[in-house]
């Protein structure tokens, strides 16, 4: 009788954990409903950036984490509920206590001029390419006048299953014009300060490790060691102003390539800043 009910336990805790891998898929949408986001996740990792209706407004092209701890996907569920429940509070799934404002947030780009960041604003245009369970990509343009001078960004994002970076592909121009050699900065807010930053030139990683809501949070920034010119941090006590900077120029295509993600400690796998760096380290 132990043995067929151990063997019922066993049984049953295999086909719980069938039906989480089961629901596990990314995914990828436009969100007309909340302001023109668009968001993106897959297992592990949730992510949005902001859209037209934000322009000139508190948000530009940062990218803001949501802290998902749960296999399957959260995005049209937590948009669902912004009329019931807040994702900005944790109801068993994850939330959205990341700030991300004015800030390059987790993997944001800007033009570097000047020893400045200066954002393109929010997207203009948005591209769904694909969107199946093992991987989803999306195309965003976005455009600025900066001194006189228009630049654009397309911005080709992909998220794999299982994968916590998603990986970037930028192409960037100046009026009209593949801007081959023009420089630029991937960042990593500090809120203020608040986060404890590392990095490693020669391995092509940038990380931050702080305390958000009461847990930690790992974000990251992954790049070509190669084609990387230097990292930098901005100290400031000053609302969004604190990054810690990749910076480097696009190459003769006017393109750039990184990858960004996040380790949360509430999720279970990254639960300490040395955890967080071996995992960058095995990147």
């Amino acid at each position: 009788m132990k043995f067929y009910l151990s063997l019922l336990i066993i049984v049953s805790c295999c086909c719980v954990y069938a039906q989480s891998e089961e629901g596990a898929k990314t995914f990828a949408r436009f969100v007309p409903e909340r302001s023109d986001d668009f968001a993106w996740e897959n297992d592990l990792v949730a992510f949005r950036v902001y859209g037209p209706k934000l322009r000139k407004k508190l948000e530009n092209s940062g990218i803001d984490c949501w802290l998902k701890r749960v296999k399957y996907p959260i995005i049209d569920k937590w948009y669902g509920q912004m009329g019931e429940k807040s994702y900005h509070k944790d109801h068993g799934e994850g939330h959205d206590p990341y700030h991300v404002g004015s800030s390059a947030g987790c993997g944001g780009t800007g033009i570097w001029l000047n020893h400045k960041r200066y954002p393109l604003e929010t997207y203009v245009k948005h591209e769904l390419i694909q969107s199946d369970p093992k991987k989803s990509q999306f195309l965003l343009t976005y455009e600025n006048t900066i001194n006189g001078v228009v630049y654009g960004e397309q911005k080709t994002i992909t998220i794999k299953l299982g994968e916590r970076l998603f990986s970037t592909r930028s192409v960037f121009t100046r009026n009209g014009k593949i801007a081959a050699g023009l420089p630029i900065c991937i960042g990593l807010t500090t809120h203020n300060g608040k986060a404890e930053t590392f990095f490693s030139e020669n391995n092509g990683w940038i990380a931050c490790w702080e305390k958000i809501a009461g847990s930690f949070l790992g974000t990251a920034v992954l790049a070509d060691p190669q084609k990387i010119g230097s990292v930098k941090e901005v100290k400031s006590d000053k609302k969004d102003q604190g990054h810690l900077f990749i910076l480097m120029k696009t190459d003769k295509e006017g393109s750039i390539s990184y990858r960004a993600g996040y380790g949360w400690e509430k999720a279970g796998a990254i639960t300490n800043k040395e955890q967080w760096i071996h995992y960058l380290e095995k990147q």
